[in-house]
């Protein structure tokens, strides 16, 4: 089946056989048969696994293409599960503008376990080859980047994984399984917050870890999922199962949105400078056409002219747009970065990441246009 089709009928959900909708299972335990040894419904304890969160798994591993997936009860809990399989003295490449969370986690919780990292351009095949020391364990892929919007060459960066004997991560949260599908490009495992797109209406949080083999990996981190207990809540995945029902329906608008805006605010005089996939001026248009298939996703970020004052004003002028951190959901959402990222903050103090939602485009740029006019 196709994606469309896959997300809605895909998996099926233990019920009495008389609903559509599958049942929210909130139950904790689950009853012994009559052997007194036996879990006749196939679930005995729900930090273990429940009907809602196997629905949802099966679904997320047809969606990305893989073989198994784990869900987590956020984006960091994914990515803390896949550091805690590595080991003492391991060392980890992470792209020089990844999502700030990520790096946090190997500097501020891994750090006394003799786990290191590097930061490289990984949009820089060389520079990437460059910084795999011997004891690089780990590739971590980020494309399109969170805020940079920078692109990898999936097949590039894991052709090297192989070649130094290193694993390799991607997160794909930003692309999404719409558009990108990197376990087809050889990529080990695939991150997802589902908070974001999969999501899509800003009222769940979660993570998701793709696999593409059941390998000695899978395991550890699959027991580390039961034991550590960082899981999604059953109405948590009741809620992302409902919203995969219409993710194809909401991706082509937002990646359709967010190129008319792009385009818009390139050719404003008040804008420095805009990150985004689709537009010809992209640096790594061709890449984007050839790894991104059907649109470029719904992320923008703009440079404004001037500095912070001028770029928060923006965004205090704005209407629809809301000035509030996350993205992927329905409503368009703006964000001053630097004012979040801490200590080690990547973005210029001029960057404001955009979330394009579904609105009208026409409302969409009317309201930068209005609100342009007051910076």
């Amino acid at each position: 089946m196709k994606l469309e089709t896959t997300l809605i009928h895909g998996a099926k959900q233990d019920t009495d056989g008389s609903g559509i909708m599958p049942p929210i299972v909130l139950s904790t335990t689950f009853e012994r048969g009559e052997d007194g040894l036996t879990y006749p419904s196939g679930y005995l304890y729900s930090r273990y696994d429940n009907p809602n969160r196997h629905r949802l798994e099966e679904l997320l591993a047809a969606a990305e293409k893989g073989t198994a997936c784990l869900s987590f009860s956020s984006g960091l809990a994914a990515a803390l599960a896949i550091f805690q399989s590595l080991r003492s003295g391991d060392h980890v490449l992470l792209p020089d503008d990844s999502y700030f969370g990520v790096r946090n986690i190997v500097e501020k919780l891994f750090s006394g376990f003799d786990v290191t990292y590097a930061l490289c351009d990984m949009s820089d095949v060389n520079a990437t080859e460059s910084a795999i020391r011997p004891n690089t364990r780990l590739i971590w892929i980020e494309t399109p980047s969170n805020p940079g919007i920078k692109l990898t060459d999936i097949r590039a960066v894991v052709a090297l994984a192989k070649k130094y004997n290193c694993f390799t991560v991607a997160d794909n949260t930003l692309a999404t399984p719409y558009y990108t599908n990197p376990l087809s490009y050889g990529v080990d495992i695939v991150l997802h917050s589902t908070t974001k797109y999969l999501g899509g209406h800003s009222d769940l949080l979660g993570g998701a870890l793709i696999f593409r083999e059941k390998n000695e990996r899978f395991e550890f981190i699959s027991q580390f999922q039961k034991t550590g207990g960082a899981v999604p809540s059953p109405f948590d995945c009741w809620l992302l199962c409902r919203s995969l029902a219409t993710f194809s329906a909401r991706m082509p608008i937002h990646s359709s949105n967010a190129l008319k805006l792009a385009e818009y605010l390139e050719e404003h005089l008040k804008i420095e400078k805009v990150m985004y996939p689709g537009l010809k001026s992209f640096p790594q248009h061709e890449l984007a056409r050839n790894q991104m298939n059907g649109g470029f996703g719904g992320m923008i970020s703009i440079l404004v002219c001037g500095g912070r004052d001028e770029a928060l004003k923006l965004c205090a002028a704005l209407n629809i747009f809301r000035h509030a951190t996350s993205l992927g959901g329905v409503e368009s959402l703006i964000e001053h970065r630097r004012s979040v990222e801490g200590e080690h903050a990547w973005s210029p103090d001029n960057l404001l990441r955009i979330s394009v939602g579904i609105e009208s485009a026409d409302d969409l740029i009317a309201d930068f246009e209005q609100a342009l006019e007051q910076v």
